[in-house]
């Protein structure tokens, strides 16, 4: 194995009817110009900006310039957004305004992703609604101790009769 790491080879193909030095030369040289380009290619990709998607920064999201929309939430449950949020693909920012006692958080977004933004927000609230419902409702416990003292209060007749059917 360790031989075969220090003793790498190129295999070049050259379709030629005639070989001379001068189509080895050739073919050598646009294997190396294509090596050239290939390297020049990638360090310009990694030179290029990327745009961030989902979750980032007020400041990142106003430098892409397409406009920016916010909504305002009380609810301090905003991980839950979060998660749907990204599920549709959206470019968000969240900023926390401590002004208020209950502290509120303005959602910023992007104008081009309202759509989405509003599929995601029917999401949030469905959820919060199922939540909601789910605390109303009391517990299996508590109903099964009001029955216990339901029981316990009930007059039970405990005269033993007997009598004959016929």
């Amino acid at each position: 194995m360790q031989e075969e790491v220090e003793n790498r080879t190129l295999t070049l193909v050259v379709s030629g009817t005639k070989f001379t030095g001068r189509l080895l030369k050739a073919a050598i040289s646009k294997y190396m110009a294509h090596c050239k380009e290939k390297k020049l290619q990638k360090q310009r990709s990694r030179d290029a900006p990327v745009t961030p998607h989902g979750k980032q920064t007020v400041k990142q999201l106003i430098g892409q310039n397409q406009g920016i929309s916010n909504i305002e939430i009380t609810d301090p449950s905003i991980k839950e957004f979060e998660k749907i949020a990204r599920k549709y693909g959206v470019d968000y920012a969240v900023k926390k305004d401590r002004s208020s006692s209950p502290p509120k958080y303005l959602i910023f977004f992007k104008g081009r992703d309202a759509d989405a933004l509003t599929a995601a927000f029917t999401e949030y609230i469905s959820k919060k609604v199922k939540k909601a419902e789910k605390t109303e409702r009391p517990s299996v416990l508590a109903k099964l101790s009001q029955f216990k003292e339901m029981v316990k209060n009930a007059v039970v007749d405990r005269t033993k009769r007997k009598e004959l059917e016929r």
